[in-house]
């Protein structure tokens, strides 16, 4: 086992991430009230004696007007007593023993389906622009489209400062429950990547029409958090990677990270893929890729970046399977942080079991995920076919929060 993956890293605000491997954010749904509950608790608290190095909790919503599930974590305008300590708890099973516990805060701006939040079926979403998404170019993927999210309002400057002042209150509320920092979810098509993206975003004022523009919104919310916390609270923040072999501007999306790197963040992590290009799942293709092509789905990305901006603290999520991956990315220089996202939830206790143990050979350190395959008559589908993996992975975080073994999606 190399030394650099359990070696210790501190961020610029002091947190220290005990050992490189990170349990990256995974959408839970196993909220009924918005509250985190005792479900909650026992999931983190069985990742919590895994070993890692940080744990990122799934998707909280910090407007109950706009959310991405009716069972997503979300923070109201006012916080009663029994949620604060419901998220007090949440925040102790998170940091178990000495993992970083980390919230990840979004707000998913067109991407809120019909008839979530506090919003009737009828009521639009909100978006940069009136830019409806476009899950793809079947017949059937257009109609689910307009039918799940319709087209979007397009956001006025109250609209925005409002959703800047949502992300500051519910980071505020995630240091006060005892977390130990918030990641702003900038990728997978939320609302931060949809004032990012000239596709989205095509609007003429402060928060649009230049590629420095566009990024205003991640700026304000950064800004906005850390004039609501200590310094010592860590802030970091999730982009999607540009298509470096594809059509995607590598240089625009340069320009934005050093524009978002410059404000004070703590780790940058780096992703990939929104409801309209689904990149994230192509990871687990393990029949058309090889285990080294996999791990290194998004790592082209992260050398442009590492190279332009050598300080950053890259974490690096979508496709690690094996050790010798993992600690080839971080030798390298690629990255600093590596996330996990369906091999923590198969194996919650993969860095203290396996990665970690000196006992397991290299050789024997590899997870190997099969695909999930949708229904057959639904195949044409790509939102169906990302969609039935996802749904999986749910299901087993509901397993681990139920006191079950999660099991790995059966080979076919």
């Amino acid at each position: 086992m190399a030394a650099i993956l359990a070696s210790p890293l501190q961020t610029p605000s002091g947190l220290v991430f005990r050992n490189r491997l990170v349990k990256a954010a995974m959408a839970e749904t196993m909220s009924e009230d918005g509250m985190p509950n005792e479900k909650h608790i026992q999931a983190y608290a069985t990742w919590g004696t895994g070993g890692w190095g940080g744990l990122l909790t799934g998707n909280v919503d910090v407007s109950t007007v706009y959310k991405g599930s009716n069972q997503n974590v979300t923070v109201p305008g006012k916080i009663p007593p029994a949620m604060r300590d419901a998220w007090a708890q949440w925040a102790l099973a998170t940091q178990k023993e000495g993992a970083a516990g980390i919230v990840q805060l979004v707000h998913p701006g067109r991407q809120s389906f019909a008839k979530t939040g506090d919003r009737g079926f009828f009521e639009k979403a909100i978006g940069p622009s009136a830019v409806p998404l476009r899950l793809g170019d079947g017949i059937f993927d257009r109609v689910l489209g307009m039918i799940l999210f319709g087209t979007p309002k397009e956001m006025t400057l109250q609209d925005i400062d409002l959703v800047v002042q949502q992300f500051a209150a519910a980071a505020k509320h995630a240091h006060e429950a005892g977390f130990k920092g918030v990641e702003i979810h900038g990728a997978h098509g939320y609302i931060i990547t949809q004032f990012l993206s000239p596709k989205s975003n095509l609007r003429q004022d402060a928060y649009g029409g230049t590629v420095a523009k566009r990024a205003q919104l991640a700026i304000d919310v950064i800004r906005a958090i850390r004039n609501a916390v200590p310094a010592s609270f860590c802030v970091g923040i999730k982009l999607n990677s540009a298509d470096v072999g594809g059509n995607e501007s590598l240089e625009d999306s340069l320009e934005q990270v050093r524009l978002i790197a410059q404000e004070q963040v703590d780790f940058l992590e780096i992703s990939g893929g929104t409801f309209e290009n689904l990149r994230t799942a192509k990871g687990d293709d393990t029949k058309a890729t090889s285990t080294a092509k996999r791990e290194a789905f998004f790592l082209d990305y992260a050398r442009e970046v590492r190279a332009r901006f050598p300080d950053v603290i890259l974490m690096v999520t979508g496709g690690f399977r094996s050790r010798r991956g993992m600690v080839a990315a971080l030798e390298s220089g690629a990255c600093d942080l590596v996330g996990l996202g369906r091999p923590a939830i198969v194996f919650p206790h993969l860095p203290r079991d396996v990665l970690l143990n000196e006992a397991v050979g290299d050789q024997d350190a590899v997870v190997d995920l099969a695909d999930v395959p949708p229904p057959w008559f639904l195949k044409s589908s790509k939102v169906v076919t990302a969609g039935a993996g996802s749904l999986y992975y749910v299901s087993q975080i509901k397993a681990i929060a139920a006191g079950q073994t999660p099991k790995a999606p059966p080979k076919v």
